[in-house]
């Protein structure tokens, strides 16, 4: 069984995971062996949790690990409340619902979380940008619909939330030191953006104030993922220490 994670003392180790981003179990768990030790947090996402279902989080538990599910709930209060008690009773720690779902389902969903169960409220996608939503009927920029996303959920008593490495800085400003922050959307210098907008180093990310960061792509189409994973757990240590950050 996964020990219970101590929020208040996390080491470099505990403020990565790694999004397993895959159609299959096996493909999922292959990555896990390559990783070999190197993480604790791994993300499980809608395409992995469709196709897998709650044995997948299982699986990971059985290794160790402490599982993250990003299935960005966004339901009406009802719905939502009877899913995050599914989905504490699956042994993961933390579980996305989107905050654009608005205060009601937030509450709802805060007043249905198991104890062991974290939930983080997500703002504004980090593929969308301000272009993006005005065509959704957002006037303001990004930065501004994140800023209002955030306060709107912690005052529903949201512990924690999702937001890019853009906003990192505004964020942390309106919530406080005990709102617990999850930043996407993180790359090496040299790595390329995809499909994400508003990125940044895990070094930048966490002197920002992320909590934890999450990795996909950089890892998990590395060459040697547990090298990839290595070099940036050694980003986010130097940012920890202050120090700065080696061969840039």
């Amino acid at each position: 069984m996964v020990a219970a994670l101590h929020w208040g003392a996390m080491d470099a180790a505990d403020r990565l995971s790694v999004a397993l981003d895959f159609p299959t179990a096996r493909e999922a768990l292959h990555l896990v062996e390559r990783l070999d030790g190197q993480v604790r947090w791994v993300k499980v996402g809608l395409e992995l949790y469709l196709a897998e279902g709650r044995s997948i989080v299982d699986a990971l538990l059985a290794r160790g690990l402490h599982v993250f599910l990003d299935l960005k709930l966004h339901d009406i209060p009802n719905t939502v409340a009877a899913a995050v008690r599914v989905a504490g009773a699956t042994g993961a720690e933390l579980l996305t619902v989107h905050a654009g779902g608005g205060p009601a389902m937030m509450t709802a969903a805060v007043e249905a979380a198991h104890p062991s169960l974290r939930l983080l409220a997500v703002t504004v996608l980090t593929s969308m940008g301000t272009d993006d939503l005005r065509a959704i009927g957002v006037p303001d920029a990004a930065e501004e619909q994140v800023g209002r996303l955030a306060a709107l959920a912690v005052g529903t008593g949201m512990p924690g939330l999702v937001c890019s490495p853009a906003e990192l800085e505004l964020v942390r400003t309106r919530v406080g030191v005990s709102t617990y922050l999850v930043t996407p959307g993180i790359r090496s210098a040299t790595a390329p953006a995809d499909d994400q907008r508003r990125t940044a180093s895990a070094y930048n990310a966490i002197r920002a104030g992320a909590d934890m960061v999450v990795v996909g792509r950089p890892i998990t189409r590395a060459n040697d993922p547990a090298a990839a994973a290595a070099a940036l757990l050694q980003e986010i240590d130097s940012a920890l220490r202050h120090e700065p950050l080696k061969n840039t």
